[in-house]
């Protein structure tokens, strides 16, 4: 009797958070949200995609070390803007690769870095290209020379595989956020409007589902990608209009259930509209098997992805996906640079997981037989 008074959603708040594997979960998510946000704040490469590429400094190891040398281009500016810090720094300076310097006259020269026991011949620059950019010469060996730090070494292009690793959970997490949008948008309206008015309209609107369900996912997130394009935002929207169909069926299902009940005929009675009634007095009710729905979508969407930009046809380079990072190196499994493949289909794994385990867990949270 502990419980009486208690909305279910409070209790299945309380439920959840006395369970320590729905924590866990939950922790990852709002991990994974937030590195998507503030990516490039804790990125070291914040360059727009961070795809700042060095040739000469491909597949080094975790934490390798290089003295670099940065050269401001026409425009430079050496503070990042607000946009930057969530949009990425256009590139207005070029970062180069050295072993060594020294200041001669008007100049610097330097000895470019083309490999581990290569030797290329010395290199100069006028100091003009930095003063001409309001740049003191005094200031170029204390902030334009320095020793950057790669924390999980570089990919194939010599990019910071760190930096590349964290934007990545940007487009992971945004597209099951946008995509699981899309379905309740679609799936909510269309399962309501069946469910409710029954008819004519529910029988088309179960054809359509049917229709829709006996296409595998993928093809039909293939073939709506290659109808509206490949892209950042297509890719949203193409997996967001495969995953309505669930969705609707259990909105359908319940509006079903819920339009004989006696509050509906009693709101009726005092002459509410059908959309009043629908939106007002029925979906509250329905809410929490839809939230898990959602759950499993998020997950469903984050390997839906994953596959297309493995395949090439998802997010286009050089914007970073897990899906396209293991694509582009799934090869050196096999040759010694494991970790280029093996951690963002680790990161996939976790986040799918902890989508998985969370709406499992809210779903026996909200079960109010328990």
């Amino acid at each position: 009797m502990a419980n009486r008074g208690e909305s279910l959603t409070h209790i299945a708040l309380k439920k959840l958070r006395q369970n320590p594997l729905a924590m866990a979960a939950f922790l990852l998510i709002a991990l994974a949200a937030f590195v998507s946000v503030f990516a490039y704040i804790l990125a070291t490469d914040k360059t727009k995609n961070s795809a700042l590429q060095q040739v000469a400094l491909k597949y080094k190891p975790i934490g390798y070390e290089q003295l670099m040398l940065k050269v401001p281009l026409e425009g430079y500016t050496s503070q990042l803007n607000f946009t930057d810090y969530f949009l990425g720094k256009i590139q207005d300076f070029e970062e180069i690769a050295i072993t060594e310097f020294k200041f001669t006259g008007n100049e610097i020269v330097y000895q470019p870095y083309i490999g581990d026991g290569m030797h290329a011949d010395p290199k100069s620059l006028a100091l003009s290209h930095w003063t001409k950019e309001g740049i003191d010469a005094t200031e170029i060996e204390k902030n334009y020379v320095y020793t950057k730090k790669f924390l999980l070494g570089t990919d194939s292009f010599g990019r910071d595989f760190y930096s590349r690793l964290l934007l990545g959970t940007r487009i992971s997490f945004f597209v099951g956020f946008i995509a699981v949008a899309i379905s309740l948008i679609v799936g909510i309206t269309i399962g309501a409007l069946g469910g409710y008015y029954r008819g004519k309209l529910d029988n088309f609107i179960m054809w359509l589902i049917n229709v829709v369900w006996s296409i595998p996912t993928l093809l039909l997130v293939i073939a709506i990608t290659l109808a509206i394009g490949k892209g950042f935002w297509q890719i949203f929207i193409a997996v967001g209009l495969t995953m309505w169909v669930e969705v609707a069926r259990v909105v359908r299902g319940q509006f079903l259930s819920f339009r004989e009940m006696e509050f509906v005929e009693a709101a009726k009675a005092l002459g509410m509209s059908d959309l009043r009634i629908i939106f007002k007095q029925i979906l509250p009710n329905i809410l929490a098997p839809v939230i898990v729905i959602s759950a499993a979508n998020f997950a469903a969407a984050i390997l839906i992805e994953s596959g297309l930009s493995f395949l090439g046809i998802g997010a286009q380079p050089p914007t970073p996906s897990w899906g396209n990072i293991i694509k582009e190196h799934y090869a050196h499994i096999i040759l010694g640079k494991q970790h280029l493949a093996i951690l963002p289909g680790v990161l996939i794994l976790l986040l799918v997981l902890a989508f998985n385990i969370f709406g499992n867990q809210l779903r026996d949270a909200m079960d109010i037989k328990n």
